[in-house]
């Protein structure tokens, strides 16, 4: 059974920085594509970054390009997502997740694939 965990959020005001973390467990991915997800409240869910099982792809919602950084430590089995100059409307719980089948898109992570709990990231003005 894979178990994604987040963590990392938490209230900061606009302009500050986090870095959240999406360790895994149940099984080694890594070479299989993550992601992070995120929803705010009366929104749909939102891709924010897919990086590939290699790391050597990622790809950015418009909306954090140049802001967020997704990489991933395959030492350690865990994928991160580092989020600079935080806006207000960053505001959202963050899901990491992981692709079950190895020549996944990652930009095609859905609801097949595994998902973790998220964690609340609030960003005040």
């Amino acid at each position: 059974q894979v178990q994604l965990v987040e963590s990392g959020g938490g209230l900061v005001q606009a302009g500050a920085s986090l870095r959240l973390s999406c360790a895994a467990s149940g099984r080694t991915l890594n070479s299989y594509p993550m992601g992070w997800f995120r929803q705010a409240p009366g929104k749909e869910r939102e891709r924010v970054a897919v990086i590939s099982r290699s790391g050597g792809d990622t790809y950015y919602a418009d909306s954090v390009k140049g802001r967020f950084t997704i990489s991933r430590d395959m030492a350690k089995n865990t994928v991160y997502l580092q989020m600079n100059s935080l806006k207000p409307e960053d505001t959202a719980v963050y899901f990491c997740a992981a692709a079950r089948k190895l020549y996944t898109d990652p930009r095609l992570l859905d609801d097949n694939d595994y998902w973790g709990q998220g964690t609340q990231v609030t960003v005040s003005s």
